[in-house]
């Protein structure tokens, strides 16, 4: 089995998290300049097997297409383009933000260090990753 890579995309970083090569256990890989993404995934995926990715779907609270999703659908296309071999789900990522935070205050994180946004990316990342896993389990 390769790893699951999952991208929580922004405008400006984009957090990622990966599992490992048993698909069980999220964790946070990093959070990359989004005009770096593109080199920085087929660099990884020429040093990790990946099996498939999975983009934060953004999507307002009402269920309507959120005005990032547009940007993230265009990157996917892109990425598509660079790594055809490698499928793409996509996963609601409502809400990731605030359970980044609220994992960060829970885990006893500084108030310094909670305001550090490429970290609650990639806890982002991670929570959508994790997520998508549990889903894929339970049959969702």
């Amino acid at each position: 089995m390769g790893r699951i890579l999952a991208i929580d995309y922004g405008r400006k970083r984009t957090g990622l998290a990966v599992s490992d090569t048993l698909q069980i256990i999220a964790n946070g890989l990093t959070t990359v300049p989004t005009h770096e993404l593109l080199n920085f995934l087929r660099d990884y995926c020429q040093r990790e097997p990946v099996e498939q990715f999975v983009l934060g779907l953004p999507v307002q609270t009402n269920g309507q297409a959120s005005e990032n999703q547009q940007r993230v659908r265009q990157f996917a296309a892109q990425l598509t383009k660079a790594l055809p071999h490698i499928p793409i789900a996509y996963h609601d990522e409502r809400f990731t933000s605030v359970l980044a935070h609220q994992t960060m205050m829970d885990s006893g994180i500084g108030r310094k260090r909670r305001q550090d946004k490429a970290l609650v990316d990639e806890i982002s990342a991670t929570i959508i990753l994790q997520s998508y896993m549990e889903s894929r389990r339970s049959g969702f």
